[in-house]
């Protein structure tokens, strides 16, 4: 929702039209280029459009007929106009009259033109209609002043910076920021200060750590594939500290048996990176001259929340490891589900569940099953079973799922999938590990260097989440990207 530019323009029958206020946006013309490619029409020069709007609202020429403006085809009685210029045809120009104003804009179009897409998909036009309104707002009270009228015309281009920013309505109620603007001064610079750093913190020291990891899984307990789990870290950092470039070092610590972070990416406030640890990369086997270390990170932090650093990591075994066998025996199917955590994996979940779908079925008419461990819920649409193991696997760390399911007739209201035809299924796994990282990744509160006054207040936590767990039917094909070749 953006604006390609905008205009207040005065019509006086007598002294004819004038532009008052204008103003473009470059980096939405820019958009534009990419969005509509050839059909798009360029923004005419003030002076063009104002005489092609005028003839297009009847403001001149109104007693002659012109084709492109009085054909039957184009009766419309709404606000928006397409605007003959030397170009070609300017849609959609928003644009309406009032107290002898126009208040006009050309919203961005974020898709073809040709055919010409219907009003109520150009998201835009509602934006610029509220901007228009606003501005009409709040130069109106002074129309009858023309002192004042040039005034608060003056101060438009400073207003929009704060209403329109690089073409984008964010407050479209003016007036509210027209009280405030006397109170607008200019901003001490500060030559240290860095660009990512908008505003300044004043209080006690305190920084915020998060490591959320996530995992990703395909297993299919079939002897020609192979099984692939990846692994995806992200350190997010919120550092209010008082400075106008406050320095902080924060390091990334491993167990010593742990395999290294890899395919490291960076935020731009961070200042200084051993290059080693940048090169390092998933793509090629683990040996002994990988980078492992140290991971240091100095950098001066935003003013909000943001990711520091981005990595992988080629951990040896996923947290569950599942088998999940579906056969058709006559009229019914019979499922079975292993689970299994390694023991090396926290045992203290916020929540796990397995779910189960059923896709180019009927709704699940007959239900019959055992659950080692938590219990099994079947879903109001009846194509679908949750699991839910709770919090915690038992001392075993195995549980298991055995039914029998018959379906009745198939409707369009149940769900279909081109993947899961036939005897192809999946079980997915959602769960979420609190104060834990499959690679072991954590901060250390003590490592966190803050070079200002005062003792900061240091948080750290971290957290393991499943993303895309898939556990496929041993008993019938599954989709793979690649059939890998087995030595």
């Amino acid at each position: 929702m953006a604006l390609r530019a905008l205009w207040l323009l005065r019509h006086d029958p007598a002294a004819g039209g004038a532009v008052l206020f204008s103003r473009r946006y470059p980096t939405v013309e820019l958009r534009a280029e990419t969005f509509n490619g050839s059909a798009r029409v360029p923004i005419p020069s003030d002076s063009a459009f104002l005489e092609a709007l005028l003839l297009e609202l009847k403001l001149e020429d109104e007693h002659l007929f012109v084709e492109h403006r009085d054909t039957c085809t184009r009766i419309s009685h709404s606000c928006v106009h397409s605007v003959s210029t030397a170009a070609g045809e300017l849609w959609p120009v928003l644009a309406f009259r009032k107290s002898g104003l126009i208040y006009a804009c050309v919203p961005l179009v974020e898709g073809s033109l040709e055919p010409r897409p219907a009003l109520l998909t150009v998201r835009g036009l509602s934006q610029g209609l509220a901007l228009l309104l606003g501005i009409m707002d709040y130069v109106s009270p002074s129309r009858s002043n023309e002192a004042e009228l040039s005034s608060k015309v003056g101060q438009l281009r400073t207003l929009l910076i704060q209403a329109c920013p690089l073409g984008t309505p964010l407050n479209t109620n003016i007036r509210s920021l027209s009280s405030s603007f006397e109170d607008i001064q200019e901003m001490p610079v500060d030559k240290e200060q860095p660009a990512w750093r908008s505003s300044s913190y004043k209080g006690k020291p305190q920084v915020n750590v998060c490591i959320a990891e996530k995992v990703k899984c395909m297993q299919y307990d079939q002897r020609d594939v192979v099984d692939t789990w990846q692994v995806y870290g992200a350190v997010n950092c919120k550092c209010d500290i008082e400075g106008s470039a406050p320095n902080v070092t924060l390091s990334l610590t491993l167990p010593s048996n742990a395999p290294p972070l890899q395919d490291i990416v960076v935020h731009h406030c961070v200042t200084s990176v051993d290059p080693a640890m940048l090169l390092s990369t998933s793509a090629e086997p683990l040996h002994d001259s990988v980078y492992n270390g140290p991971y240091k990170f100095p950098f001066i932090p935003p003013s909000d929340s943001f990711d520091l650093c981005y990595y992988t990591s080629q951990v040896p075994v996923p947290p569950i490891l599942g088998c999940y066998q579906l056969v058709e025996e006559g009229s019914q199917i019979k499922i079975t589900v292993n689970l299994k955590l390694h023991e090396s994996i926290k045992n203290s979940f916020e929540y796990c569940e397995a779910r189960i779908p059923f896709f180019n079925r009927g709704p699940i008419a007959q239900l019959e099953h055992k659950v080692s461990h938590g219990q099994l819920d079947l879903f109001r649409e009846k194509s679908l079973l949750v699991w839910v193991i709770g919090q915690k696997f038992p001392k075993s760390l195995e549980v298991s799922l055995t039914g029998t399911l018959s379906f009745g007739t198939a409707g369009k209201e149940h769900p279909t999938d081109y993947v899961c035809t036939g005897n192809t299924a999946y079980v997915k796994l959602y769960f979420r590990i609190p104060d834990f990282t499959l690679t072991g990744c954590y901060v250390d509160q003590h490592s966190v260097q803050i070079f200002v006054p005062g003792k900061p207040k240091i948080t750290a936590s971290r957290e393991l989440i499943s993303s895309d767990y898939y556990i496929w039917n041993s008993k019938a094909p599954a989709p793979m990207v690649f059939k890998p070749l087995l030595d």
